[in-house]
Parts: C-alpha cells; structure tokens; sequence
C-alpha cells in the first residue's frame, strides 16, 4: 500500500476508534507512515471530522531540535475548570505547560514570520495542563510517527488565569510543582526538554499557516511539558503550581 493509502487508512482507524470508544492495540501490518509529513497528513484528515481548530501543542527533544506539532480542538480545550467532564479522555497522562494566547492574527504570507512579529502578536501566557491520552490501549507502545499522527497524544487542555506581563516570564528558569491527591510528585525550574518556548511559536506560525490552519487571535498554543508525563488514576485531584504564573487545580472524572 503506498504512503498516501496509509494516510487515508490511518484516519479512518483513529477516527472510528474516536467514534466507537475503542482503544487500539495497534495498526494492520504494512499500515504505517514513512515521514513527519505524513504524521501531519493524517493530523489534517482527522482534525476535518473533530470540529473547529483553536489552537496547537509544539514541542522538541532537545533545545536545538526541530520541533514538531498537532492541532488543538475547540471541542478540547477547557478555560479554567475545577473538574474535567466524564468520556473527554480515556488516558491521564497529567503534564504541567506554559500556554501562549495570540492577540494578533499570523496568517500565510509569501515571507516566514520573524521572532518580533510573532512575539508582537502574542497577547497573554497562561499556567496550564494538558492531559496525555491516546487511542491506542497503551502509551508509547507505537512508532513515534503513529503517536505523532494520533493529534500527537492529546486529550485535553485546561488554560488557568492569563498573566499579561508575559514578556517577564524566564520558563527556562520558571519553578513549577505537580501535585497528585495533596502529594507532590513533582518541583523542580524549567523542565521543558525544549528549552525557550518562544522559538517554538515562531516555527509553529510558519509551519501552521503551510497547513492552511494558521494561527488566529484568541487561539492557544501550549509549548511542551515541564513536568514530564504522570499517569494518574480516575478521580484524582492534580495541582499545577507555577511561581510566576500561578495555581491550576482540577479533578479528574
């Protein structure tokens, strides 16, 4: 089968699995994909079917690391909420992150976006969580392509309060803790294996106007976990506590 049949087989398996409520324990032999390109190509044909896209997770291994992305859906992303409601995930994979709200439009244009546009067009940053999920039964079990095209593990985002003055921000140095049911799991500056996140915003702005998503006001870009990913039971209480940012409680269902 070749790489664009795949494409299209991918989809149609993780959007059934989506429908059904099924998790997957993998994918037929010789169903697989070659390329970052093709990841993303199977991102855009499942994002057509989940609703409007408002935002964006980007992240990269190393500081020096091409990044790499998937869409945010309206219908996953959450204001500050004490408790997530029932059948949004499957998974809880707890991971504390800095999201960017833009102010400013970045659409396509014949020349790249530079860091002081894409900084100008920032409005807010916010303390939040995202919660890990997956379709397939077990997390990480993949090729990281497949997890890549999976919406790249996501289940949901819960923005807390906006911080105005997020020019201030160092996250490289920020103290963040994670608490699980009053017991902190996690306490540590930065965390993030990506190192900055502003230059994750700049390749993002170009990467997702190339996709015909671009950046828009009002969408939220979370920039990659800073406490690593924690696996917690249902009903959990997590706490997300930044020193500059802020608290960000939430109960799980």
């Amino acid at each position: 089968m070749n790489s664009h049949s795949n494409i299209r087989v991918l989809a149609d398996i993780f959007l059934n699995a989506r429908r059904d409520g099924v998790c997957l324990s993998g994918v037929p032999d010789g169903i697989g994909l070659e390329t970052e390109a093709d990841a993303y190509a199977v991102q855009d044909l499942v994002a057509r079917e989940l609703g409007p896209v408002r935002g964006w997770k980007v992240g990269a291994r190393t500081p020096d690391a091409t990044p790499f992305c998937a869409p945010l859906h309206e219908s996953t992303i959450y204001g500050d909420i004490s408790a997530l409601p029932a059948g949004v995930c499957r998974l809880f994979g707890v991971e504390g992150e800095i999201v960017y709200r833009f102010a400013s439009d970045l659409p396509a244009r014949d020349v790249p976006w530079t860091l002081d546009e894409v900084r100008a067009a920032i409005g807010t940053a916010h303390p939040a969580i995202e919660i890990f999920d997956s379709r397939f039964c077990v997390a990480g079990s993949q090729k990281a392509l497949l997890h890549m095209a999976d919406q790249g593990n996501h289940g949901a985002l819960i923005v807390g309060a906006p911080f105005a003055d997020w020019a201030s921000l160092d996250p490289v140095n920020e103290a963040i803790s994670l608490t699980v049911n009053g017991d902190e799991v996690q306490a540590h500056r930065g965390g993030n294996s990506a190192g900055e996140p502003i230059r994750l915003l700049v390749w993002l702005a170009n990467h997702a106007a190339s996709r015909g998503k671009p950046i828009k006001a009002g969408d939220v870009v979370t920039t990659g976990s800073m406490t690593g990913t924690v696996f917690v039971e249902s009903s959990a209480i997590v706490t997300v506590a930044f020193e500059t940012l802020g608290t960000l409680t939430l109960t799980l269902p």
